[in-house]
């Protein structure tokens, strides 16, 4: 897996003081995506899961880590995602996790397939849909469009259906 960018510190990217993995490659290819380069599966450089778990050990004001893109949670980026989300709560056990994604949690509880399902269960939040440049609503907090919808995940999978995160 590749790449696009590793903020250390950001509060634009979901709540608190977090880090931000942006990963490469995206199928949806969004009209107005605002990381158009990293729609491209080669852009980047190679992730070096231990120097990013390392900065993130170093940082006592984080409070969680944000994964975007390009998109984590298509089929060519999920399992080193997902690991990487699983050693990140190795070493920071109370960090909450952000996943941003263009495929809605309907689309992906749908795939019904295990590294889907397992990486859903290690997602507290997930900001959920493509951006839509006809909805692109600047006054929206940590989302572009207007469709996308912040979810809490973990509370929406007990209790089978889809309860929004309150910000």
């Amino acid at each position: 897996m590749k790449i696009a960018g590793f903020y250390d510190e950001s509060i634009s990217n979901g709540e608190g003081w977090r880090a931000v993995l942006f990963v490469s490659g995206c199928p949806h290819h969004c009209p107005g995506c605002h990381n158009q380069e990293a729609q491209d599966f080669n852009y980047g450089k190679e992730f070096n899961e231990q120097e990013i778990l390392d900065k993130i050990k170093e940082n006592s004001i984080l409070k969680g880590i944000t994964i975007s893109g390009g998109e984590p949670l298509c089929k060519e980026n999920i399992n080193e995602v997902h690991k990487f989300i699983q050693d990140v709560k190795a070493i920071r056990p109370n960090f909450n996790v952000w996943c941003y994604s263009g495929y809605t949690l309907d689309e992906l509880l749908s795939r019904n397939d295990e590294a889907t399902n397992k990486c859903l269960k290690d997602i507290d939040i997930l900001v959920d849909g493509e951006f839509i440049q006809d909805k692109k609503d600047p006054t929206l907090k940590f989302r572009g469009s207007s469709n996308q919808r912040i979810l809490d995940v973990k509370n929406s999978l007990k209790a089978h259906q889809f309860i929004e995160y309150k910000i």
